[in-house]
């Protein structure tokens, strides 16, 4: 035994002796370099660097002419001459250089001269993995009919990698699968076959076609890998019954669909083949009349048509059988049930129904008392049935919505005034939410009743009227008028006078009034002599409970008629007629005043306006009567054929329409001057008591018209203070130089002013057209200067 291992050991070094003597015999004439690169590098990539690696001296390059001796082909390495070192000279694909070769090596051959020495250069090629495997076809189809028996192979194409080595094709792999199993066989340098194993028997009703998917992968990490994707088509018996393609139909359909719309296509399949597969649909043998009135179904596609409209208030939703049979000699069929959705559209406006409703409201409610209840209703359903409702703008109402979904109350928001407006047009719109939305509108009348919240008010405040003394008891002199805005019987209105027995009212009691139209009856004759103003009031109530009343100041001016002759203060005799007696010098001058005749008329203006005029006269050539102041003067001296007494009948009449006058009449006795000087004293204590007495009656006279013209101002000032007036009277009394008495009142009606005047007319004053002559009108200069009373 030791004897075999050491003959063995001396063998193994003898052959290690001959390498070495082999190995210096040849590097005496050249000498051998080996490198590695990895292909695909880069051009340029350094390899190695000869020079060095051969220590040659890098000085004498050049000059020995140091290369690589190359064939025809482009090399593939490059020497550098000067730096002695070895270059990639074009990217190197090792499948191409070495295929199919295990080891690729690459020899070079460079060549120094003077003196000549040959170095063999080798380069190793490694190989990366720079291809997957693949497969000759995308696809592989085979055909196999389900009557095959497990076990069955079938072989498969094999995949190519150029890649040599672990990186060439090292396994494959099937995709899972329940009918096959993958068998490789390795036939050496041919590679690896596969092969596909039957496990499981095939049905083609279950599946028709099989889909595997086989992958050839190599050995890197992480490894390439290349797929072919095999068809294995099972070849049919006829066995089976049609099947839907789905457990179950629910389509949504519409409402309002047009007629000839598919609802839905149902679809069944059978698995065998011909005849035995093609299906046809129908109905179902439980479908109703109304259904079948509804859709139809296409016995080829299976489609489902809309036939009539269909209504989603009348019915939302639809079961339809639907069956499916084959064309088999003895045909095989399937049910299946069809769930068709009816979706809402908004295709109903809401519905606006007023369930109680007062068309009256009293116009004193507090707000928020209830007017209508308002019920809302749409037909459509989700956002097409809910509903908003709105009030129409600008009314003092609202809508509250009630505890009850789609029912609201009308209700007042602010306090009415019927006389502000006595109805309401209430428009409540009703909109829903649907897309695009419906509205409907309701208009509903609210009439406000009347509540007696208003007093009666007259047309004038206060009244001025003016009467015309000498009325006829009992007539109309003037009337008021009062209006409510209330309504029926809170605006029946009612007048009555006002009685309480103060100064204002005293005088009421010569007046009556109609309590339904106001008209003002005198229950007397007014003599404007006596009474020349006076105010009452009046109240004007409704008849609404309570009743409420208002009242009003009326102011009566009583206007003065030509009711009162002319009187004459002078001359009076003893018995109270007008007769006088005068004695004149017969030696007076012409324009000597012998007497003057005094007269007094109670009524004003132009009743009251005095002329006087010589009636009779036996002498007219001697006597002159002035017409204004009734002076009685001579026009010449006397002459001896003059009479020594004359007699003058004086008129004295008004300027009233119908004017009253009254006589007067003077004696004059011319006589001489001492006898008219004698019995100037005898006369002159009867004179005394003449004048006496006519001074008297003047007083009395000028008395009575002061009082009457003081109580008048009273009056007037107190009426002026209780109620602001644009009116003002005076009343003047003034006594002429000549002896007769002159009134004046001025007040205005309307846009005129007026004066009524005494005896005698003023200067610049005109008579105005249609005031009977008595009446005078102011220029305007004189009325800025004179007290109003205004009408």
């Amino acid at each position: 035994m030791e004897q075999r291992g050491f003959r063995a050991w001396r063998q193994r070094r003898q052959w290690v002796v001959f390498m070495v003597a082999l190995v210096l015999f040849w590097s005496g004439a050249s000498a051998q370099i080996r490198y590695s690169i990895s292909e695909e590098l880069k051009e340029g990539t350094v390899v190695g660097n000869i020079a060095k690696d051969l220590g040659i001296d890098l000085s004498t390059l050049k000059e020995r002419g140091f290369r690589i001796v190359s064939g025809s082909t482009e090399p593939l390495f490059q020497l550098n001459q000067n730096d002695g070192i070895l270059y990639v000279n074009r990217k190197i694909d090792r499948e191409e250089v070495c295929e199919r070769s295990s080891v690729c090596l690459i020899n070079l051959k460079t060549v120094l001269e003077n003196p000549l020495e040959i170095h063999y250069v080798s380069v190793e090629v490694l190989d990366v993995n720079d291809h997957s495997p693949s497969f000759p076809e995308k696809e592989k189809r085979l055909e196999i009919f389900e009557s095959a028996l497990p076990g069955a192979r079938f072989q498969l194409q094999a995949a190519r990698d150029p890649d040599g080595g672990i990186y060439s094709v090292q396994q494959y792999q099937l995709s899972h699968n329940d009918h096959f199993r993958l068998e490789v066989k390795d036939r050496g340098k041919d590679g690896k076959i596969p092969i596909l194993n039957l496990q499981k028997p095939l049905d083609r009703e279950a599946l028709k076609r099989h889909k595997l998917l086989l992958t050839a992968i190599d050995g890197d990490k992480p490894p390439k890998s290349g797929t072919i994707e095999i068809l294995v088509d099972v070849l049919d018996v006829n066995d089976n019954m049609p099947v839907f393609t789905k457990e179950s139909y629910s389509v949504t359909l519409n409402e309002n669909s047009p007629i000839g719309t598919t609802v839905i296509q149902v679809n069944a399949t059978d698995l065998d083949e011909g005849s035995n597969g093609e299906i046809i649909y129908s109905f179902g043998s439980n479908v109703n009349s109304k259904l079948r009135e509804l859709f139809e179904v296409d016995a080829i596609s299976g489609e489902i048509i809309v036939r009539e409209w269909i209504d989603f208030e009348i019915e939302d939703s639809y079961e339809i059988d639907i069956q499916a049979s084959d064309k088999g000699p003895a045909p095989l069929t399937t049910d299946k049930s069809v769930t068709v959705k009816i979706v809402d559209l908004n295709d109903n406006a809401p519905e606006i129904e007023v369930t109680s409703f007062s068309n009256a409201i009293p116009e004193d409610s507090r707000p928020g008392t209830t007017v209508a209840l308002i019920s809302v209703s749409d037909e459509d359903s989700g956002l097409n049935g809910k509903l908003l409702c709105s009030i129409s703008d600008g009314v003092p109402f609202t809508l509250t919505p009630s505890s009850q979904d789609n029912m609201y109350s009308v209700v007042t928001k602010s306090p009415l005034d019927r006389e502000k407006q006595s109805e309401y047009d209430l428009t409540i719109v009703a909109k829903d939410a649907g897309q695009p939305s419906l509205s409907s509108v309701k208009t509903i009348s609210v009439v406000v009743s009347d509540v007696n919240d208003n007093s009666p008010e007259f047309s004038l405040s206060p009244y001025t009227f003016y009467v015309t003394e000498n009325n006829h008891p009992g007539a109309s002199v003037f009337s008021v008028s009062a209006s409510d805005r209330d309504v029926d019987e809170n605006a029946l209105i009612s007048y009555h006078i006002l009685r309480d027995g103060g100064d204002v009212n005293k005088w009421a009691s010569f007046l009556n009034i109609n309590s339904e139209n106001g008209n003002i009856l005198a229950l007397k004759s007014f003599d404007f002599e006596t009474l020349k103003t006076f105010q009452f009031q009046v109240v004007a109530t409704d008849s609404g409970i309570p009743s409420l009343s208002s009242n009003v100041t009326i102011n009566v001016f009583i206007l003065d008629q030509n009711d009162n002759a002319p009187v004459i203060l002078y001359p009076v005799s003893a018995n109270g007629s007008a007769e006088g007696v005068e004695e004149i010098p017969r030696n007076v001058n012409a324009g000597h005043l012998v007497t003057k005749v005094r007269a007094y008329d109670a009524d004003i203006g132009y009743n009251g306006w005095l002329l006087f005029s010589l009636q009779e006269v036996t002498d007219h050539s001697l006597f002159a009567l002035d017409r204004y102041t009734g002076q009685i003067r001579t026009l010449r001296s006397f002459t001896e054929t003059d009479e020594a007494e004359h007699k003058l009948v004086i008129l004295v009449k008004d300027n009233g329409n119908v004017s009253l006058s009254a006589t007067a009449t003077v004696i004059i006795k011319v006589v001489e001057p001492k006898e008219a000087f004698a019995a100037s004293d005898v006369k002159s204590s009867v004179k005394d008591e003449e004048e006496n007495s006519v001074t008297f009656y003047l007083i009395i006279t000028l008395g009575s018209v002061s009082t009457l013209f003081l109580i008048s101002i009273i009056v007037l000032i107190v009426m002026q203070c209780s109620k602001p007036q644009d009116y003002s009277s005076k009343y003047l009394q003034d006594t002429n130089n000549d002896g007769t008495l002159c009134h004046s009142i001025q007040y205005r009606s309307g846009d005129k002013r007026y004066m009524l005047v005494g005896p005698r007319m003023s200067i610049g004053s005109t008579i105005v057209p249609g005031s009977n002559g008595n009446t005078l009108v102011l220029p305007e200069h004189r009325r800025r200067a004179s007290g109003e009373v205004r009408s």
